[in-house]
């Protein structure tokens, strides 16, 4: 598929080669060339945005078919080669609009301008092969290897549903893998400083958009969260770039919420970037008290004070600081401490689905490590009677309630209130998981 000399299919197979490098994140490299390319039709932006992402959710499927019909393993395939054929069989099977002849042929073409024009037959070959016996590939068995038949279907790594079934049972695990590969709305956060949920679901309306509020029953007064559909990118949406509303999953919406920062308070964020939790509690305290929104890099403090410039907050200041590195400073001064610390990240994988693939068990432990560093030194800043809330984006109990537990055994000055883990096949939300840790008085 071409457009004005732009060829669809050669944008998704760079990004995809890119990420499969590891020289990219699929979520930033995918906005980049939509961004760049700002003038193609919705059409064609879902097009590029569906076979990207689609072929690396669906990665090991991909590999198992390819392996069924290829004399080549795919593990000794060049990378090019790789995403050529990952991205003709995700098109074959999940995509009903793209014929049979057009994702292979394309798929050669693109061989071709690749370098590959020696393995045209090869490629050719295997993609016909499969197209022709797609309904007569043997899976692996349930019965006999659950956990391989589970990760070849769900394009899930072994030793991730492996984890899932012995913290939460292999029938959860599997639900949980199935969820990542549904589709859901983007999750916005009203900006109550610049308008009402009424005001912004008849502005959205005027521009084809359906915007749905959240309704949580576990929380009945949550009612800053909203589902959009129906758009085609953020940056042209008026309301987003005046600040209206944030970007951000419901279950990490309920990460400020449940700290309950008020009016006048000091909240500390340690591990801010973007800044959308930062910029909730600033919302919570009514524009009155301090944010302070610290991260480590000046990267990633531009990227918040972006943020904080976009939805006209002046409770709020972007600060560069170490936060495995105490500041005497802040010592028991802080009402409020958000403490969303670097985890293994496997509850966002239906927005960032490499992650799967690069995660593994001994990053996890590393993260551990640090998860504890950190809240050892952040902790401090937490005056009596206030609030440290911990929290991470992910589905494992060794970063998530064993480390609080660790943490209630080192700090037994500190007392749970309440900690959740939220996950992704219970509702339209991330896994995530979060414990109010208040200090005694």
């Amino acid at each position: 598929m071409t457009t004005d000399g732009v060829n669809l299919r050669e944008l998704s197979f760079d990004v995809l080669l890119a990420v499969t490098k590891g020289e990219a994140y699929s979520h930033t490299a995918l906005a980049a060339v939509l961004d760049k390319y700002q003038y193609l039709t919705k059409q064609e932006r879902s097009f590029i945005t569906r076979l990207t992402e689609g072929t690396l959710e669906r990665r090991i499927e991909l590999d198992y078919i390819i392996g069924r019909f290829s004399n080549v393993a795919v593990s000794k395939m060049k990378p090019p080669v790789r995403c050529i054929l990952r991205m003709g069989v995700y098109q074959l099977y999940y995509m009903d609009t793209v014929p049979d002849s057009a994702a292979c042929n394309e798929a050669v073409k693109l061989a071709v301008k690749k370098g590959f024009r020696g393995l045209k037959g090869f490629i050719n070959g295997v993609l016909r092969n499969i197209a022709r016996n797609r309904d007569g590939i043997c899976y692996p068995d349930e019965r006999t290897d659950p956990i391989r038949a589970l990760s070849v279907r769900y394009s899930m790594p072994e030793w991730i549903l492996e984890q899932w079934s012995r913290d939460y049972g292999q029938q959860k695990a599997a639900s949980v893998a199935a969820s990542f590969l549904r589709e859901s709305r983007t999750a916005i956060r009203i900006n109550p400083m610049k308008c009402t949920r009424e005001q912004l679901i008849g502005a959205l309306f005027r521009r084809g958009i359906a915007a749905e509020p959240v309704h949580l029953e576990e929380y009945p007064e949550f009612d800053c969260g909203m589902y959009l559909s129906g758009y085609d990118y953020l940056a042209s949406v008026p309301e987003f770039t005046a600040g209206w509303f944030t970007v951000q999953d419901v279950s990490s919406m309920l990460a400020a919420y449940i700290a309950a920062p008020k009016p006048g308070d000091y909240v500390i964020d340690v591990c801010a970037a973007p800044g959308a939790k930062s910029l909730h509690a600033a919302e919570l305290m009514d524009g009155r008290g301090i944010v302070e929104a610290r991260d480590l890099t000046d990267y990633k403090v531009n990227l918040i004070e972006k943020n904080i410039a976009r939805c006209g907050f002046g409770n709020i200041r972007a600060v560069r600081q170490d936060a495995r590195v105490p500041d005497g400073a802040s010592v028991r001064l802080a009402d409020v401490v958000l403490a969303d610390l670097p985890c293994s990240g496997l509850g966002v994988l239906r927005k960032k689905p490499e992650i799967r693939y690069r995660m593994t068990e001994e990053s996890e432990q590393e993260l551990a490590v640090l998860q504890r560093e950190i809240l050892n030194v952040c902790c401090r800043y937490v005056k009596p009677g206030g609030v440290l809330l911990y929290s991470t984006c992910t589905i494992n109990r060794l970063e998530n309630e064993e480390n609080t537990g660790w943490f209630l055994k080192e700090h037994k000055e500190f007392s749970l209130a309440v900690q959740r883990q939220f996950f992704p096949d219970e509702g339209e939300w991330d896994g995530f998981y979060f414990a109010k840790l208040v200090r005694k008085g």
